[in-house]
């Protein structure tokens, strides 16, 4: 935003006339901007100093913000940059005629200050729009706040103000661009010893699954990772169970492992997720608890369990159809107050992009849906976990292992996400195809495809596939998984006994 005033105006002070109310001008330091414009004047590197982050409508004075604006426009053609050469810039600009014309930029000259400090001036000017920016924020807030519009609520309107607010200091942060190729390097080495001290086996947030680190290297700061699979396959529950996984580490190593997990829950309650958990630890089917079957000791058992994980890591928020800003803005401010390192969510396909997209159709919204779940990744360095529904496209194949064409609505999916697991339990299709459901079957050879079909039944019993069909940092491959379906729990498959671990 650009403001009028006169190059005398004091910075930021209040103003008062004989009879008048006391009143406040917007921040700025005019002076601050002449000092700046000069220095560019007297050695245009100084215009380097500051021109990643500065812009000209970060000034308060506009005839100055025009002059930044002329600068930059030569500076960057490799031209130079001073009163004779801007000049005929400004000959007939109406704006700086009123306050002196070429004479201004004489004046802007002998206010010049050392290439050294420009930065410093730049960074205040900066700040200063920065504030002035703040104050225009709150002010809509305020008069959104009054109004009586119907179309949001108080609880949109303080999303709205946390989104403006995060936007705000994103802008802020002028200090990005480039890094050394050595600060890149001492990265990767963190990384690697990270690994090293854990003995090679993962460097991001352990699954708690032996194999699917090993293949993973567990769940890596900034990657959006998709977890897929048709419905009844347990994608929710091999989500929880890594949640839990990670959370109990934070907690037993008192936060030298693990994770502080955030769950956006849109399908199920909290409740029901609660249920779940307390169902693995307990081996108490959560459907008995529901009912109502539980024996005495069974009940006090689940007690025990309960306190047990009170100070269990995880914060779940079950807002149905939440947004992709309201999600963003909730995961922030949880790190804020709490700290994370794992987001959650259950699934994708039920978290809405906004009332801006409604008629872009499904497809577009679910792309903006997937770049918002990476940009949140890479915004707060943590594994964003997101599951997803497959198209019915699978139950129409004889071979019904899922592929990345599969994925529901948009191939935005797999493009944006830098992991892709599917889940695949043929269990679950071999045991509602077995043979002798129709009356045609019956015929010779039907106790040979019966004692078929429940030999390999047996084999597959309890066995879950997760399908790793895209990793960007590593190789593909398929892991097999114990499942208890009754308990909702997966474990590390003992190869040599074809049971869990």
């Amino acid at each position: 935003m650009t403001t009028q005033a006169p190059p005398s105006l004091s910075p930021g002070l209040a103003e008062t006339a004989p009879g008048a109310s006391m009143f406040r001008t917007l921040p700025h330091n005019v002076e601050a901007e002449k000092a700046l414009l000069g220095a560019i004047f007297a050695n245009n590197r100084a215009y380097e100093r500051v021109s990643e982050f500065l812009l000209s409508d970060h000034f308060a004075f506009g005839p100055n913000a025009r002059v930044f604006e002329a600068c930059a426009r030569l500076i960057e053609r490799g031209q130079i940059a001073d009163p004779v050469t801007l000049r005929q810039v400004f000959e007939h600009d109406q704006t700086l005629t009123e306050i002196g014309g070429t004479a201004y930029l004489a004046e802007l000259a002998a206010s010049a200050v050392g290439v050294i400090n420009a930065g410093e001036y730049g960074r205040l000017i900066h700040d200063l729009h920065l504030r002035r920016e703040l104050i225009n924020l709150g002010e809509e807030m305020v008069e959104r706040a009054y109004s009586a519009g119907v179309e949001e609520d108080a609880t949109g309107q303080i999303e709205r103000a946390e989104q403006g607010l995060y936007d705000l200091a994103t802008r802020g942060a002028y200090e990005g661009g480039f890094q050394p190729f050595e600060q890149s390097v001492v990265t990767a080495i963190k990384m690697a010893e990270q690994a090293h001290r854990r003995e090679g086996a993962y460097a991001g947030v352990s699954t708690g699954f032996t194999d699917l680190d090993k293949l993973l290297g567990g769940l890596h700061p900034s990657d959006l990772i998709i977890l897929a699979g048709r419905p009844a396959m347990g994608k929710s529950a091999l989500a929880t169970n890594i949640a839990c996984n990670a959370a109990y580490a934070r907690l037993r190593s008192k936060g030298q492992e693990g994770a502080m997990v955030g769950f956006f829950s849109l399908e199920m309650s909290a409740e029901q997720i609660a249920s779940r958990i307390l169902s693995e630890a307990t081996d108490i089917s959560s459907d008995r608890m529901r009912k109502g079957e539980l024996s005495n000791p069974e009940f006090d058992r689940l007690v025990v369990a309960s306190q047990a994980l009170h100070q269990t890591p995880i914060f779940i928020d079950d807002t149905p159809a939440l947004t992709v800003s309201a999600l963003r803005t909730r995961a922030r401010r949880l790190k804020r107050q709490h700290g994370l390192d794992l987001i959650v969510v259950d699934y994708l396909q039920l978290i809405s992009s906004g009332p801006s997209s409604r008629n872009d159709g499904r497809v577009q919204e679910v792309a903006e849906i997937t770049r918002g779940l990476k940009t949140l990744a890479k915004e707060l360095n943590v594994p964003v976990l997101a599951l997803s529904q497959l198209s019915r496209a699978v139950e129409q194949r004889d071979n019904k292992r899922p592929q990345l064409a599969d994925l529901r609505e948009s191939g935005a999916i797999e493009q944006d996400a830098d992991v892709v697991m599917f889940i695949f339990r043929e269990e679950y299709y071999l045991e509602r195809d077995r043979p002798g459901q129709r009356p045609e079957e019956r015929d010779d050879n039907f106790a040979s495809r019966e004692e078929k079909w429940q030999t390999r039944l047996n084999d597959v019993r309890n066995i879950a596939e997760v399908i790793v069909a895209k990793q960007r940092h590593g190789p593909t491959d398929t892991v097999k998984m114990h499942f208890e379906g009754a308990f909702t729990r997966f474990r590390d498959l003992d190869r040599t006994h074809g049971r869990m671990d």
